[in-house]
């Protein structure tokens, strides 16, 4: 792996990525299908056109008018209703065609996204949606299907053809609704937002379609469904779950509101804004580049004796032409760094801490004298940041706490508690510093929740009930919750299952189901594209997971910190934190730019286009694209994960101590896209000041980096370690607390018994006996044993009853 580092080390272009809710429309519906499904196209196009010639009469779908559309539809939604499953299956078929775009009638990619937009609005009006539902759930039911699936000793696309195209029709409504065009229609509009609501209310069994497509995924895991296309799946719960609850843009808003509601002061800038107008750092240099590097030093150190010489003789060196050096890696300023003395450490010298390996990084590059700095870029819509660093900085009220009380009791000997205010009898600087600090604080809405949570657990009775308003994220997690556990275990195994870094093993769930052919490849070129079809389909899933376990994270820590924190701990008691960083011990370049897509079988391209010879020179070019979108959206979405789970929690930021992750963070760094390095940046600061002083001293460069690119929280020595900070950390304790308080909260706030300790007792034994209790329908079969067990046998000691409690 070293040495695959050291050759993609080489100068990289800065990525031109736009991160986002999603990619691009066409790129998010060619990923619902797999290669494999390509000759399925021509199959729905056929018993469309079979069932329409009886109805149409010589005419094309494009040629009818609105009403005959819609009376067609309508004879369709009348033929889902029939007993025969292979008519059931021709007629679902012929309803994809339709979502699809009829594209048969089409000429050009363009025509075949209008078609698909307004027949998929036509369909959702006619009520296409709720029949399809109603047969996906007996789809899920259907032991038949399952049973056979289990017994079988290899599964293929054949074994999930009509959960396929019922998926496949519902994600093409969900995707197509959800996404928001200028040239709209008023009734489209108004259609998009009673979808909305009615995917986000319950809809079958009194659950909501994502907990519905979440039970799809634990019977998956669970092994009682291999057959499930768990891709078409995962895109669609992450596609609806993003419908319904919003996306980042709407997650800003919502915040923006809370907080006005609240009564908070607004947020000093959008983190949306900052981070697209960053600029990415330098990659590390590559190995050839260090010796040069190491060289040069050698000849800095040289010129800086003669350079003396020099003087004295009245022959400067700055009137001679200094040779060209390769600007220092992640030196965005390019200044000398300041943290060291002029003259530089001989490399033998230097320890990289607990890595054992010297980072080329972090050397420094003597540059006499230091060449002018680049050009800035065009202001394109730069946000105002404060002069030289793009955040401004935070203090939380705790910190201002902490400085208070290590001030009292340095200067008066006693302290105050909480009391931010009293400043008596401290020293004049003591006060200028509680001013500056009391300027940048900032106060969260989760640190007001937590606050109102603790007020409600100790007066349940003044301050009465807690009104929750019924959002869309409320619902979800009351739906969620009592299978919480389940639902995240299986999607970490499915994004285990997929990640790049896993071996096979025999036990593991098997996620190809709904790619491989029922006839396996039998000649090379058949091969090659059979394997380009599985890196796809694997990237793919770990794009959906990592996009839906952001959402999910970041919605319910808006809605609720105690909801954010039980999904957390779930996630790290399942090994998340290994598991990414498990994901990120690769060759990260490589996966980034990773080419496993023919765009030549690309829907809607290959259904308007004649389909050009592969060649296996053709397959191994691939695209021509700079980085593959969804790696690099995957990637990002993983590092946020883990900065939401590592954030403020001592004991697992040790976590990623102990698992050794500073050198797996780093080679992710080579990545030249800036966001992606801020996220890597605020991990590694967050555990800098646990690697040691050497490793600091190895790493001065990411240490700059750190400070010219992520948020400062004015009293935080993140660059250097003390006796509180090193204190020893005890992950039980800390996890069995937060745990303590979400219980609390859990209980108060949902469980049906929740005033039982306040509730009056009946004490009159006729009532008592006479009420009515529920028992199971067989209770009277053993009745009688039950008598045996827990009444007979159970020697009754009378005598207690006398006795004085």
């Amino acid at each position: 792996m070293q040495a695959e580092d050291m050759e993609s080390s080489m100068e990289s272009p800065n990525l031109e990525f736009e991160y986002g809710d999603t990619d691009s429309l066409t790129a998010e519906l060619s990923e619902l299908y797999s290669y494999t499904e390509e000759p399925e196209f021509a199959l729905n196009r056929d018993y469309f056109e079979e069932d329409f010639k009886s109805h149409a009469r010589g005419r094309r779908w494009t040629e009818l008018t609105l009403k005959e559309q819609r009376s067609y539809v309508m004879r369709l939604l009348d033929a889902l209703e029939v007993t025969d499953r292979d008519k059931r299956l021709k007629v679902a078929r012929a309803i994809l065609y339709l979502a699809q775009g009829v594209f048969d009638e089409c000429d050009t990619e363009v025509d075949v996204l209008h078609w698909s937009r307004h027949n998929v609005f036509l369909l959702y009006d006619m009520g296409i949606f709720t029949a399809l539902l109603e047969l996906l759930s007996m789809e899920i039911d259907n032991n038949q299907a399952c049973s056979s699936a289990v017994r079988k000793p290899a599964i293929s696309l054949a074994d999930s053809t009509e959960l396929r195209v019922l998926l496949s029709i519902m994600y093409l409504m969900v995707e197509t609704i959800r996404g928001q065009t200028e040239d709209d229609r008023p009734e489209w509009r108004t259609a998009r937002e009673a979808f909305k609501n009615e995917l986000g209310s319950p809809l079958y069994n009194g659950e909501t379609f994502a907990l519905l497509l979440f039970t799809m995924v634990t019977k998956f895991c669970s092994m009682n469904a291999p057959h499930f296309p768990m891709k078409k799946v995962l895109l669609l719960l992450w596609k609806t779950i993003l419908f319904t609850l919003g996306g980042f843009e709407e997650l800003q808003e919502m915040k923006v509101r809370g907080r006005e509601c609240l009564r908070l002061p607004p947020l000093t800038e959008d983190s949306i804004k900052v981070v697209r107008a960053m600029r990415a750092a330098s990659p590390p240099a590559s190995a050839m580049e260090l010796i040069e590097q190491q060289q040069q030093q050698k000849r800095g150190r040289r010129s800086r004796r003669s350079a003396f010489v020099d003087s004295l003789e009245g022959d400067s060196p700055f009137t001679k032409k200094q040779p060209l050096v390769k600007q220092d890696s992640l030196d965005t300023y390019n200044e000398r760094d300041p943290f060291k003395n002029d003259e530089e450490e001989d490399p033998e010298d230097t320890d990289s801490g607990i890595e054992g390996e010297v980072d080329p990084m972090d050397r420094d590059v003597i540059i006499q004298p230091p060449p002018p700095p680049p050009p800035l870029r065009p202001p394109t819509e730069r946000v105002n940041f404060p002069k030289g660093l793009p955040w401004a900085p935070k203090v939380r009220e705790k910190d201002i706490e902490q400085f208070l009380e290590t001030s009292r009791n340095k200067f008066i000997g006693f302290t105050l508690g909480s009391d931010t205010d009293t400043l008596v009898g401290l020293p004049r600087p003591i006060h200028e510093s509680v001013k500056t600090l009391k300027q940048h604080k900032y106060v969260s809405i989760a640190e007001v929740q937590i606050k109102k949570e603790d007020a409600l657990q100790q007066c349940p009775m003044s301050l009465g009930e807690e009104e929750v308003a019924e959002t869309p994220t409320e619902m979800l997690y009351l739906g969620m919750l009592p299978n919480l556990s389940q639902y995240v275990i299986a999607l970490l195994k499915l994004l285990l299952a997929a990640a790049p870094t896993s071996k096979a093993k025999t036990d593991s769930i098997n996620i190809l189901a709904d790619v491989l052919p029922e006839e396996m490849p039998i000649t090379v070129l058949q091969s090659m594209k059979l394997g380009i079809d599985v890196n796809r389909h694997k990237e793919i899933l770990v794009k959906a997971i990592s996009a839906l376990l952001l959402l999910l994270l970041k919605h319910f820590k808006l809605n609720h910190i105690y909801q954010f924190e039980i999904v957390s701990q779930h996630l790290v008691f399942a090994n998340c934190i290994p598991l990414i960083l498990k994901f990120f011990n690769q060759n990260i370049m490589s996966y980034i730019s990773a080419k496993n897509s023919i765009c030549v079988l690309d829907f809607a391209h290959c259904v308007v286009h004649e389909m050009p010879e592969l060649t296996a020179e053709s397959l191994e070019a691939g695209d021509s694209n700079q980085f593959c979108w969804r790696n690099l959206f995957s990637c990002i979405n993983l590092l946020r994960i883990l900065n939401k789970l590592t954030k403020w929690k001592h004991s697992r930021t040790m976590m990623l101590v102990v698992f050794k992750s500073a050198p797996i963070l780093k080679r992710a760094l080579k990545v030249k896209q800036a966001m992606m390095q801020l996220y890597v940046l605020k991990l590694l600061k967050i555990q800098t000041k646990y690697l040691g002083r050497q490793w600091r001293k190895s790493n001065m460069k990411t240490m700059s980096a750190i400070y010219q690119k992520v948020r400062h929280r004015l009293n935080d020595d993140w660059a250097y370690g003390n006796d509180i900070d090193a204190r020893p950390w005890d992950f039980q304790a800390e996890e069995c607390a937060l745990r303590e308080s979400i219980e609390k909260f859990n209980s108060r706030r949902y469980d049906k018994n929740k005033n039982g300790d306040f509730a009056p007792v009946d004490n009159c034994l006729q009532s008592v006996l006479g009420q009515r209790v529920e028992l199971p329908e067989d209770f009277h079969y053993s009745y009688e044993m039950w008598l045996e067990r827990e009444v007979f046998s159970e020697p009754i000691q009378w005598e207690g009853l006398l006795q004085q409690p």
